[in-house]
């Protein structure tokens, strides 16, 4: 009966919600032909990374493990984030020159931190990512960006538009918000210069459909993994890894993101006795109150486990006698499509490069 009662209530909520969906389409069909025709062209070579929903598909472990392997390949690439949550001036900032972290949590918003602390390279925020790219490309720190989140940022064009797509959450049941998952129609799928369909440790089952797959056929589509591969800690501000020792552990979780579901899976899959489950809302900016309601309901707990993206703003409230961690997510793939996306996408870096020493050449020879 009660199985019964939740599903009408499901029911009736998405109902409710259908109509709002509907004109939120025509809002986002409205948009994206104003900035079809307006869009900007930033001063670096651009790379997005983003999704089609809300929730965690692991786009930001997917735009550190992309920047660095540019950085590989020998291309001097930033990062550029939104900054979520921050309390920035509009205007951009640097968040990181490579070597020496500039802003904090509450400033910068808690993402951009987190990738400036594991990142060897630039990073900006900016409202307008435009303005932030502009910041890398006049101090000559990149030569190259990769926009994180930036799938459905259409006022800005980019050269390379990777689409991720979580193989156990899929796209949600194909409606927009806030009756489904989806920030945009599915059509939008056909942006994309290549499609990930990411595995994440301890989620069961795929929900890529055969109607999905249809829509997807003839676009590019390669593979990641997305797993915790160490234990993350502060010490003196800095970051130091553990090993990821979990089995039988008794721990509580701490985690404020938008899918706390899958982190809990990935601790539970690692053979941790999982105690209990504290979640807050995304980007949640803790306070001394909510740590010392923290340390209560651990104190059966041996360690506290959390997502890096709260350990920014957790570390400094860290005490000895209970152990605080985060899961260092880890993106991997087979080494075959690992090198077909790097081709791919320094190709069209390349293709970038050339085209902006055109123009340059061309308004230098109006000039003459």
């Amino acid at each position: 009966m009660r199985r019964w009662a939740q599903a009408q209530v499901r029911r009736l909520s998405w109902m409710a919600a259908a109509p709002l969906s509907v004109t939120y389409a025509g809002i986002l069909a409205a948009r994206a032909a104003w900035w079809e025709r307006y869009a900007q062209t930033p001063p670096l070579p651009t790379v997005s990374v983003g999704n089609l929903t809300i929730g965690g598909n692991g786009k930001t472990p997917f735009t550190l493990f992309l920047a660095a392997r540019l950085r590989q390949c020998g291309i001097r690439s930033g990062i550029v984030s939104r900054g979520y949550g921050g309390q920035a001036s509009r205007s951009a900032r640097l968040v990181s020159d490579g070597q020496q972290i500039a802003m904090t949590p509450r400033e910068a918003g808690d993402e951009p931190v987190m990738l400036a602390k594991s990142f060897d390279g630039p990073l900006a925020v900016a409202r307008r990512r435009i303005d932030a790219i502009e910041l890398l490309a006049a101090n000559g720190l990149a030569d190259a960006v990769v926009l994180d989140d930036g799938f459905q940022h259409v006022r800005l064009r980019r050269d390379f538009n990777l689409l991720l797509i979580n193989q156990s959450r899929g796209l949600g049941n194909g409606w927009l918000l806030p009756a489904g998952l989806l920030r945009e129609p599915i059509s939008a799928i056909q942006r994309a210069d290549a499609i990930v369909l990411i595995e994440s440790f301890g989620m069961a089952g795929s929900s890529i459909d055969s109607c999905m797959l249809d829509i997807m056929r003839g676009e590019r589509i390669l593979h990641a993994r997305l797993q915790p591969s160490a234990l993350t800690y502060s010490e003196n501000g800095k970051w130091r890894e553990a090993p990821l020792l979990l089995g039988r552990r008794r721990v509580v979780a701490v985690s404020g993101v938008a899918n706390s579901a899958g982190f809990h899976a990935m601790i539970n899959a690692l053979g941790a006795k999982l105690l209990r489950t504290l979640d807050y809302p995304d980007h949640y900016d803790y306070n001394p109150g909510d740590w010392k309601s923290i340390l209560a309901a651990a104190r059966q707990a041996e360690m506290l486990i959390t997502t890096e993206k709260d350990l920014v703003k957790l570390e400094r409230f860290a005490t000895a006698h209970l152990p605080l961690y985060a899961l260092r997510l880890k993106v991997t793939m087979e080494a075959d499509e690992e090198r077909q996306l790097l081709t791919l996408i320094m190709e069209r870096i390349s293709r970038a490069v050339s085209a902006a020493e055109q123009r340059t050449a061309k308004i230098q020879g109006g000039n003459y």
